[in-house]
């Protein structure tokens, strides 16, 4: 994975580190590193941060040899990496939903994104999560529009011996959500997963009932599910559903297919908050926590 991304860092560092960095020859590589990052879809204002920071850091050492000027900038890019995947609001769900179960409480998560980005299938791997970390959990089946939705989540709950809540297609997501936190705080349920209808972030309307499930479920997390493959369009997705109902973080699917990377630089940065799960397969297991030094280090290795 993020084979794209870095091989054409490694280049873009060979050739604008082998002559001595002045302020020229730094505006120069530096350029060229924005021009990288924009080509394997980060986001423009992205690239300009990281570029920003990446320039500072260089200015800020001293590189005595020729041969350590390569170190230098990997290092510093390797640092501007990690500062953007640094979230404002950093988000461990499994320390959450501890802390909610120990006052006795629910803890209720809702799924949103766009059409086809594995967000049913996202849920079923949390959901495997969380049974494996000790939590009794309930699935909510809002998604009731798309045909087969609900029968897909059913086979997943099957497998997973999770029970789902749910409704005939066209019934009120909103509704369905509430019965199953009701359910939840009957049976002294530990976790409410919410699944709701994929919908474009330019479809006002859908917009309007996702917000109306947040009004009546009251959600603990609201998670976006992206697809990595789409780079700066799930950066769009993931800017209008925090635009519309505030989302707490994201998991991001087909990270192991993904030749790039530039998805979860931007997600992160532009929304402020943090990537806390990557799909790398189809099985249960498959959902690995998101680790930034990970990431970094995948892109761009110091040493």
């Amino acid at each position: 994975m993020f084979e794209k991304l870095r091989g054409a860092l490694e280049t873009a560092i060979t050739k604008t580190t082998t002559k001595e960095l002045n302020e020229k020859n730094l505006t120069d590589a530096v350029w060229e590193l924005q021009m990288v990052l924009i080509q394997n879809d980060v986001a423009v204002e992205v690239a300009e941060h990281i570029c920003e920071l990446t320039k500072e850091k260089v200015l800020g050492t001293r590189a005595g040899r020729l041969e350590n000027i390569s170190r230098v900038f990997k290092s510093a890019i390797h640092q501007s990496i990690l500062e953007v995947l640094t979230p404002e609001h950093p988000l461990d769900l499994i320390d959450f939903a501890s802390e909610k179960k120990e006052k006795g409480e629910a803890t209720t998560i809702l799924f949103v994104g766009v059409n086809g980005t594995g967000k049913t299938t996202t849920l079923a791997k949390l959901a495997h999560i969380f049974k494996n970390n000790g939590f009794s959990v309930v699935i909510a089946a809002g998604d009731t529009f798309r045909a087969g939705s609900i029968e897909q989540l059913e086979k997943h709950a099957e497998r997973l011996e999770i029970r789902v809540i749910k409704q005939d297609y066209g019934s009120d997501a909103a509704a369905i959500a509430y019965d199953a936190i009701a359910h939840a705080k009957a049976r002294r349920i530990d976790i409410v997963l919410i699944d709701s209808a994929g919908r474009m972030q330019s479809n006002k309307n859908l917009l309007e009932e996702m917000k109306k499930i947040v009004r009546v479920a009251e959600p603990d997390l609201k998670i976006f599910v992206g697809d990595a493959l789409a780079g700066n369009d799930a950066l769009s997705q993931a800017k209008e559903f925090h635009k519309t109902i505030g989302i707490d973080g994201a998991i991001l699917t087909k990270v192991d297919a993904d030749p790039s990377g530039g998805a979860a630089l931007s997600v992160t940065y532009v929304t402020g908050r943090p990537v806390i799960y990557v799909g790398v397969g189809q099985n249960y297991e498959d959902l690995k926590r998101f680790d930034p030094d990970w990431f970094a280090e995948r892109l761009i290795a110091e040493n």
